[in-house]
């Protein structure tokens, strides 16, 4: 109820927050993950200014040896620090990112789900559905209508 009561009084984005910081998503069913979104390291050795130009960059098709080039180390340096700081490797902390990036997208806008897929990276519809029901437990189209901005 709370929940339902802050999208009406502060809009939906502020809403879907809450739920992110609360652990909960909007509307809940069984077997879905959880919506947390998680803030890169952010020390003067850490890989922040790398992480931010991915993020930035998320339309673009990287690959290890260019995130390597463009953080001035080789790829399995890169390979080691980020794995050290973020937990997982380049590419994966890349699909998750851009899965949130559609997140938001889904959440915010009434772009098409093809048009949100091309424009965080991916160049099939069909792999771009896949992998956003693998990373976030529910298909595209059902994560809009639950955290969407339309009125229910």
């Amino acid at each position: 109820m709370c929940l339902h009561l802050l999208r009406r009084d502060h809009g939906q984005a502020v809403a879907a927050d809450a739920a992110r910081l609360a652990v909960a998503p909007l509307v809940r069913d069984g077997g879905q993950s959880q919506f947390i979104r998680h803030e890169p390291p952010k020390s003067a050795a850490s890989l922040a200014s790398l992480l931010d130009w991915m993020s930035a960059n998320l339309d673009r098709t990287l690959t290890v040896r260019m995130l390597a080039d463009q953080a001035r180390m080789s790829p399995r340096t890169l390979a080691r620090r980020f794995e050290e700081q973020t937990g997982t490797t380049p590419l994966q902390w890349l699909l998750k990112m851009r899965i949130r990036r559609a997140q938001e997208l889904l959440e915010a806008s009434e772009a098409s789900v093809d048009q949100i897929a091309s424009s965080v990276g991916f160049e099939s519809a069909v792999t771009f559905r896949s992998r956003f029901r693998k990373v976030a437990g529910i298909s595209p189209t059902a994560y809009r209508q639950r955290f969407g901005a339309r009125e229910r």
